[in-house]
């Protein structure tokens, strides 16, 4: 298990949905919560700058607690934080089944080298999917174009094989574009129905399963060996 002590003065950081070769994948802080992070959780994600900050509450037996920040307010529910925090904890050696959110009890599974987590499609933001014809489209979308909202714009890379290219804007949540996002991974295979594999930002590798009739969708994928940066 991570030890808590000094915890405050350590931020881990990993890549999250990492391609097969290790490359790529979005990064996320992660930080025990402690009397020095108290109230102060806000703040530190948006000094930090990372899309998503997650501040690890608790670890009792295999359950986590956790709470996730974007540089501009708390998510109930993340995927590219939970999927991290769960694959940063197996990692050293914390077998845990399950992380609880703000939105609920997030299951926690591996296969192989990929670490998914089950959530429910509506505690994901309301992202506005945005089908285009081709993925060149997709790659000439201009991120400064929205000045809003928050948008995953996607289209079929191979629709029979389930294989999406895909790019979100959340100027809502302080990310002008971000490198992977689970939620809209979650939201876009609760929509469609199917399993999908989505290649999202740079060359980032997102899976998913549509689960329980569309009630429930796994998002997943592989994560980096964590870095230990010293905040003070």
């Amino acid at each position: 298990m991570p030890e808590s002590a000094d915890v405050s003065l350590l931020l881990n950081v990993v890549n999250v949905f990492v391609d097969d070769r290790g490359d790529h994948g979005n990064p996320l802080g992660i930080l025990w919560a402690s009397p020095s992070t108290a109230r102060n959780e806000q703040q530190i994600a948006a000094d930090l700058g990372f899309s998503e900050t997650i501040f690890l509450d608790a670890l009792e037996g295999d359950v986590a607690a956790a709470r996730i920040f974007t540089p501009a307010r708390e998510l109930p529910f993340a995927g590219h934080p939970t999927v991290g925090l769960a694959a940063w904890l197996r990692s050293g050696g914390d077998q845990i089944t399950a992380i609880e959110v703000p939105a609920g009890r997030v299951r926690v599974r591996t296969d192989g080298d990929l670490t998914f987590v089950s959530a429910s499609p509506g505690w994901a933001p309301e992202f506005l999917l945005d089908q285009l014809s081709s993925p060149q489209e997709v790659d000439a979308v201009d991120p400064y174009a929205y000045g809003e909202g928050l948008h995953y714009v996607w289209a079929w890379a191979d629709e029979r094989a389930g294989r999406v290219r895909a790019r979100m804007f959340a100027p809502d949540l302080g990310i002008r574009e971000d490198e992977a996002t689970g939620a809209a991974a979650v939201r876009l295979t609760a929509e469609l129905g199917r399993d999908l594999e989505i290649l999202q930002g740079g060359g980032s590798v997102i899976h998913t399963h549509a689960r329980r009739l569309g009630t429930q969708v796994e998002v997943g994928g592989r994560v980096s060996e964590a870095r230990v940066v010293e905040l003070r």
